[in-house]
C-alpha cells in the first residue's frame, strides 16, 4: 500500500475533524478567490467603461469628480459648460470629433443622457469597441429615445413603447415631463458599462423639456428657444418635419417616425460635459493646456486613462486591506488544520508505533503525516474552487444590476492559480510540524502510552 492511499485511509478514520478542517479551508479559498476576482473585474470594468477618448471636458472641479460624474454617472456636476464654449473648442485645430452630454434627468432611477448622433458613432468602450444595437436604431428626432440593455431588461421595455422622463437624478424625482413622452426606437447591446443603465435622448429633447413651461426649474439644463413661450413647443417640430408632414402640430410629433435624422441639438444654453478625440496624440496635451487656461469660463480637461490610474491609486489601500483580510482568513484555516493534526497526534502514537513495528522507517512516518496535510489542503482547494464558481454564478446578476460589475465565469487566471499554489505550499509547510514530532517518536513510547 503506497503512502498516499495509507494517508487517505488514515484521514478517513478521523473524518469528522478532517471534514471540518477541509470545509474551513474551502471557505477561505472561496473567499480569497472571490475577493480577488471581484477586485480584478471591478478594476477592469472601470477601465473598460471608456476607450479611445482623448479628453473629457467639463466645468472646473476635481479630475476624479469630473470622470465619475460624466462617465460613470456617479455624483453630480457642480456647474455646466456654456454651449458657446463647446462650439468654440470643437473648432480648434486637430479636433477629430466631440460628443456633447447633458445629465440631470432620470427615468425610474436610471440616468438620462442627452447627446447627439456622434455618441453612437464615436463613443468606444472596452478595447475600442463601438456601440451596437440589439434592436432598432439611433434616435432621429427630439421625441425618440434609445435605451441601454439593462434599462430595457429591468423595466421590460420594447420598441415603440413610450416613456416619460423625470427631472432630477436617482429614484426620487420632483417633476415628471408628462407633456413630452418619448418613443423607444432603439435598444443597445450589453456593454458591461454604465451605458447599459442609461437612457439616451437627443439634446433637443432636454432643451424642449426644460424650455417649455419649466423655466423656473432650479437645475435647468436646456434653454428656452428664442421665440415667445407660446410658440416654443412648436418651433422645433415645424423645423424638423416641414418636408414630411406639413401643418402637423407639435403635440403630435411623438407619433411621427422620421426616415432621416432631423435636428438633434436645438439651441441649448449649456451642457454637462463633452468628450473629445483628436487626429493625432500630439494635439492632446496642447489642447488640454489651452482648455485649462480658457478665459471664457473656468473649464477642466482630463485624460480619462490618467485619471483612472489616479483613482485606483487612491483605492490602492482598500485593495491591499481586502487582500490582507483574505490572506489572514486562509492562514487561520491552515492554522486550524495544524492544530487538528497536532491535537490528534498524541492519540495516534499507538498507530504510528504499529507502523514502525511492521517495518516503517522514520521517514515513512514523516511522509505519512505530511501527505495527510497535503491531501486535506488539496481537497480544500478543489472544494473551495468549486464553491467559488458557484458564488460567481449566483453573484453575477446582483453585481451587474447593483454595481455595474460584470463578472466573467471563466477559468482561473494565472494569478489565481498562483494563489492556489501558495496555499498548497503553506499547507505543506503546516504539515511538516506534526510530521517532525512523529518522526522522533520512538517505538517504545508508542507501545507504552503514559496515562
Amino acid at each position: 500500500m503506497n503512502l498516499a492511499s495509507l494517508a487517505f485511509k488514515s484521514s478517513w478514520n478521523r473524518k469528522s475533524s478532517v471534514l471540518l478542517t477541509l470545509f474551513t479551508i474551502a471557505i477561505s479559498v472561496m473567499l480569497l478567490l472571490s475577493i480577488e476576482r471581484v477586485r480584478q473585474e471591478a478594476k477592469s470594468s472601470f477601465a473598460n467603461t471608456i476607450s479611445g477618448t482623448d479628453l473629457i471636458v467639463g466645468a472646473r472641479t476635481g479630475d476624479i469628480q469630473l470622470l465619475l460624474s460624466s462617465v460613470f454617472r456617479i455624483g453630480h456636476a457642480n456647474n455646466a459648460v456654456q454651449w458657446q464654449s463647446y462650439k468654440y473648442i470643437k473648432q480648434q485645430r486637430g479636433v477629430a470629433w466631440t460628443i456633447p452630454i447633458s445629465l440631470g434627468d432620470s427615468h425610474k432611477g436610471h440616468a438620462v443622457l442627452g447627446t447627439d448622433s456622434s455618441y453612437f458613432t464615436h463613443f468606444r468602450y472596452g478595447k475600442k469597441q463601438t456601440l451596437a444595437f440589439a434592436h432598432g436604431r439611433a434616435f432621429h428626432n427630439g421625441r425618440e429615445v434609445v435605451l441601454g440593455s439593462d434599462v430595457a431588461k429591468k423595466l421590460n421595455y420594447h420598441l415603440d413603447e413610450q416613456i416619460v422622463i423625470s427631472h432630477g437624478m436617482g429614484n426620487t424625482s420632483f417633476h415628471h415631463h408628462d407633456d413630452n413622452p418619448m418613443t423607444i426606437v432603439g435598444i443597445l447591446k450589453p456593454t458591461g458599462t454604465p451605458v447599459d443603465r442609461t437612457v439616451h435622448v437627443p439634446l433637443i429633447a432636454i432643451d424642449e423639456m426644460h424650455g417649455s413651461g419649466h423655466n423656473k426649474s432650479p437645475r435647468m439644463i436646456g434653454k428656452p428657444l428664442s421665440k415667445p413661450s407660446n410658440e416654443t413647443a412648436h418651433s422645433h417640430d415645424e423645423h424638423k418635419h416641414e418636408d414630411h408632414e406639413h401643418g402637423e402640430h407639435g403635440h403630435k410629433t411623438h407619433q411621427l417616425v422620421e426616415s432621416e435624422p432631423g435636428d438633434l441639438i436645438g439651441k441649448p444654453k449649456q451642457i454637462t460635459a463633452f468628450l473629445m478625440g483628436f487626429d493625432s496624440p500630439l494635439y492632446t496635451l496642447q489642447v488640454r493646456r489651452n482648455i485649462n487656461q480658457y478665459q471664457g469660463e473656468p473649464l477642466l480637461a482630463i485624460m480619462p486613462g490618467v485619471t483612472l490610474r489616479e483613482l485606483w491609486g487612491m483605492l490602492d489601500i482598500v485593495e491591499k486591506i481586502l487582500l490582507l483580510f483574505s490572506i489572514v482568513v486562509v492562514i487561520i484555516s491552515l492554522l486550524g488544520m495544524l492544530t487538528t493534526l497536532l491535537a490528534t497526534l498524541n492519540q495516534r502514537r499507538r498507530e504510528l508505533a504499529i507502523l514502525r513495528s511492521v517495518g516503517a522507517r522514520p521517514w515513512h512516518i514523516f511522509s505519512l503525516l505530511t501527505s495527510e496535510a497535503v491531501i486535506i489542503t488539496l481537497l480544500g482547494c478543489l472544494l473551495g474552487t468549486a464553491l467559488f464558481f458557484v458564488a460567481i454564478l449566483l453573484a453575477q446578476p446582483v453585481l451587474q444590476a447593483q454595481f455595474g460589475i460584470s463578472l466573467s465565469l471563466s477559468m482561473l487566471s494565472s494569478y489565481e492559480v498562483k494563489l492556489l499554489g501558495a496555499i498548497m505550499l503553506a499547507g505543506t509547510v503546516m504539515g511538516v510540524f506534526p510530521a517532525l514530532r512523529a518522526y522522533y517518536y520512538s517505538l517504545s513510547d508508542g507501545m507504552s502510552i503514559k496515562v
